[in-house]
């Protein structure tokens, strides 16, 4: 009988986690399993890549309680007080009260969900997919009916928002907790020591046979450039380190080197890069492309990968361009290491922006050295099975 698996996540926006999943079910046999994505919200560029076979399903009520999760609790309650809604907007503030003196998140989430039902349907396995979100490791372990569930954990816990006290209370009651890098799993169980024993290192997974097939579609470039290309793919943030890539684009300009450099990728940083690329004077060198759901035949045709980031998990771009045997520049974020072999598959460097004009500068000087990391990538072998049994075993 196949097993019946369950991942939570917010959306599917275009990003590095929901990719991850896309991945990851794409490899998952359905001999042995059904598949169902429960969403928060009905949103983003990646609904279409579902696969057909996959049951897909939304939290209905979730557009009600989403302002209370996300706004400023003050103006929440102080708006249902002025439609009248007195005693709910006072509960609301008072319950929150409570759970932040009692240092346990679990009340106020036990509060705004409690006059919606659980997911009736059981499963085998239930993962809040989207960690570290508070929310959806409550929900899968109040409101889901599992036999097993799973936290998974995709960043890098001491670069964002982290509560370290609901993460210390609830995570153990996981049966597992996968963490994508070495690094991170080290910082994770730094801080939630009382789940060593239930943490495991899974990679997210790239399936080299959708990623060689993908750089084959779609047109790429659309530019007649006919110098070298620097490619960065990610949102536009400050934690993917664009604004360091300006810079260093902007001394390779002055020191007369034919260059341009592409961003693919949308975020809310993007007038503030739009703003720094025009103070440079790099209209014409550095370009954002936008968003694309298939990055692959950009990097495909890119001379230079860069990863420019601040910080990560597991670094799925990074992955990608190791897939396409790309000459590669990172910076040292949480799990470069694990993929990058520095000085043999590529250079790994510190978050600096003089670090990566240096490298830069090396691989445009030295074409040789790019052809040696391309070749080195070649002979490396990535295989999705070996992570995937790490599901299958639970």
């Amino acid at each position: 009988m196949k097993k019946k698996i369950l991942f939570m996540l917010i959306n599917m926006n275009i990003g590095g986690t929901e990719k991850a999943l896309l991945n990851m079910i794409t490899e998952i046999p359905r001999d042995q399993f059904d598949i169902t994505i429960l969403m928060l919200e009905k949103y983003g560029g990646f609904l279409d890549q579902i696969p057909s076979d996959v049951n897909v399903q939304y939290i209905d009520y979730y557009q009600e309680i989403k302002p209370i999760l996300n706004d400023p609790l003050r103006n929440t309650s102080r708006g249902l007080m002025k439609k009248g809604k007195i005693i709910k907007g006072i509960s609301l503030i008072s319950y929150y009260i409570v759970s932040r003196v009692s240092k346990n998140k679990n009340i106020f989430f036990n509060f705004i969900t409690k006059k919606f039902p659980n997911i009736e349907e059981e499963y085998d396995i239930a993962v809040a997919y989207a960690g570290p979100m508070d929310f959806i490791s409550y929900f899968v372990l109040e409101k889901i009916h599992a036999k097993k569930k799973i936290q998974w954990i995709h960043f890098d816990i001491t670069k964002i928002g982290f509560d370290k006290k609901f993460a210390n209370k609830n995570y153990k009651q996981f049966n597992k907790t996968y963490v994508v890098s070495n690094e991170a799993k080290d910082k994770l169980i730094n801080l939630v020591p009382n789940i060593y024993d239930k943490t495991e290192v899974m990679y997210n997974i790239v399936s080299p046979k959708v990623i060689l097939e993908y750089a084959k579609l779609g047109i790429g470039f659309k530019d007649n450039f006919n110098g070298i290309r620097i490619l960065t793919v990610g949102r536009l943030t400050s934690e993917k380190g664009q604004d360091l890539a300006v810079n260093v684009l902007a001394k390779l300009i002055e020191e007369g080197y034919n260059v341009r450099w592409y961003c693919l990728g949308d975020g809310n940083s993007r007038s503030e890069f739009e703003k720094l690329i025009s103070d440079r004077n790099l209209q014409e060198h550095f370009i954002l492309l936008g968003s694309d759901p298939n990055p692959y035949p950009y990097i495909n045709q890119c001379d230079i990968y860069v990863q420019p980031s601040r910080h990560e998990g597991y670094c799925i771009t990074l992955y990608e361009a190791r897939i396409l045997y790309k000459p590669i520049v990172t910076t040292n974020f949480v799990g470069a290491k694990e993929q990058i072999k520095n000085n043999k598959t590529g250079l790994i460097v510190e978050i600096d922006q003089e670090e990566i004009y240096k490298a830069l500068k090396t691989l445009l000087m030295n074409k040789e050295l790019s052809k040696v990391f391309s070749n080195n990538l070649i002979e490396e072998s990535c295989n999705p099975q070996f992570e995937l049994h790490k599901i299958a075993n639970i």
